[in-house]
């Protein structure tokens, strides 16, 4: 089950459960759109890998179990670990590889 971090990785803006701007990479690295886009180039700064937008899980519990509030989401605030210009050095050295071939 997604984590649903609360936050971008990179900018820290908020990213609750239903932000449709969140992105993930296949090992959960949240970011906003706008550093996808803008910063990272569809690059995750951990892994290498691309973004894909991050499904919104329902409020409410449609079936038994399921819905935020038996599942809520992650309250674990995280950053990049890496520094500003080791992020722009890693985006520059792979961001002209498909992210299916990397």
């Amino acid at each position: 089950m997604l984590e649903l971090r609360p936050n971008c990785e990179l900018c820290d803006k908020d990213l609750p459960p239903d932000a449709d701007d969140a992105r993930i990479c296949s090992y959960e690295c949240t970011f906003c759109a706008a550093c996808v886009a803008d910063v990272l180039r569809d690059v995750c700064p951990n892994c290498g890998g691309g973004f894909r937008p991050r499904p919104v899980r329902p409020r409410r519990a449609w079936r038994e179990g399921t819905g935020l509030e038996n599942d809520p989401a992650g309250g674990r605030r995280r950053q990049s670990p890496f520094t500003r210009d080791e992020i722009d050095a890693f985006v520059a050295a792979i961001h002209g590889i498909d992210p299916t071939d990397r």
